[in-house]
């Protein structure tokens, strides 16, 4: 799939927005800005949704084609894309205590095998905490290919809706219950970071790939009616934050989640389509912001701690200018990590792709000779 420009800019936005929620580590923008700092953490929700679309497009549109499901490709691609950046950043946290964000970090064995975000020790163990997310984008994508596969053999509508409403009504229902019988334990611990109870934004991102991939005219049609999409799905996602005012409340739990990922399936649905305002055209910035967005994830706790570590021998810093640094060295530190290892691994996995592709355009001329 090419890239959208749309796509890279609502990209761009989620990873900004991230980051100034996980400003209150380095003491935020100030006074003022406390509401686009505390609704930051629906950035990963906008992440997961289009990680649905994006993810769902690539393997549903050879099912539709009906062609074999490559699950091998599928995997080698995913891992050269995640994990070097990954475990790049945590020998960092593990070599060198002194960089991390917090004191306390879960042990390495459950950042090795992606159950951190089951069993972490919240209250006591906070560093490098917010890989939770790629753990719940790693359980996706090591079963979302199985599920489609098996979907789509059964070649049944009714299957995927049924599906569908299943995963979406179970989810509220779990955290519905979990809310209820939760006694003193984290809010995260039992709502927020396992993978059962935040499948919404993903699923939602998988149904629009659904419709493109299935109903190709349908989905041309309503792209057409793009503007329209975005703005039903700005106020859907305003109603959402709304809800989340009371972020770990029974209401917020159960209904706020769906309502979010379908506000911001609507506006990734909109931001997919050259006619909408968000498509239209290229913002300066945006797609290199994308291009960097999973590296700035990884790392851009470890960078406000040096920066902070750095910046209490010089008080004369403070207010705006320190803040200007401290977004001018995350960007850095983005950067490197990208060009370092993440790009590298890259092309290793496009030249791995061509080398396929034209394997499999050569095997049947070999075939026939």
């Amino acid at each position: 799939m090419h890239r959208l420009p749309g796509l890279d800019l609502l990209r761009a936005i989620a990873i900004v927005w991230v980051m100034l929620f996980h400003s209150f580590l380095i003491g935020g923008l100030g006074d003022g800005w406390s509401w686009l700092e505390d609704n930051g953490w629906a950035g990963v929700d906008l992440f997961f949704v289009l990680s649905g679309y994006l993810i769902g497009s690539q393997w549903l549109k050879p099912l539709a084609d009906g062609k074999a499901p490559a699950f091998g490709r599928f995997y080698l691609r995913r891992a050269l894309r995640t994990m070097p950046a990954y475990f790049a950043v945590l020998a960092v946290y593990f070599a060198l205590p002194s960089a991390r964000e917090a004191p306390g970090i879960q042990p390495l064995w459950q950042f090795l095998s992606y159950t951190i975000n089951f069993l972490i020790d919240y209250r006591h163990n906070q560093a490098f905490s917010h890989v939770w997310s790629l753990c719940v984008e790693e359980h996706f994508y090591l079963l979302f290919p199985l599920l489609a596969w098996w979907v789509a053999r059964r070649g049944s509508v009714r299957a995927f809706v049924a599906l569908c409403v299943l995963l979406l009504a179970g989810g509220m229902a779990l955290r519905a219950w979990l809310w209820l019988h939760m006694g003193e334990r984290p809010f995260v611990e039992v709502i927020y970071y396992p993978t059962w109870n935040r499948l919404d934004g993903l699923l939602a991102g998988v149904v629009l790939a659904a419709l493109q991939a299935y109903r190709p005219e349908l989905w041309a049609r309503l792209q057409a009616r793009a503007n329209v999409a975005l703005l039903a799905g700005l106020a859907l996602t305003g109603a959402a934050l709304a809800i989340f005012q009371d972020r770990a409340g029974l209401l917020a739990s159960v209904l706020g989640y769906p309502l979010l990922s379908w506000g911001l399936a609507l506006i990734v649905f909109a931001a997919a389509s050259p006619a909408c305002w968000l498509g239209r055209h290229r913002v300066p910035g945006a797609a290199w912001l994308a291009l960097i967005s999973y590296s700035l994830y990884l790392d851009h706790k470890l960078v406000f701690h040096a920066v902070q570590t750095w910046l209490v021998t010089y008080p004369q810093i403070h207010g705006m200018a320190a803040f200007g640094l401290y977004a001018a060295c995350v960007l850095a530190g983005g950067a490197l990590l990208h060009y370092t290892v993440e790009a590298p691994f890259l092309r290793l996995r496009d030249r791995l792709h061509q080398r396929d592709v034209a394997r499999r355009t050569l095997a049947p001329t070999s075939a026939g000779a």
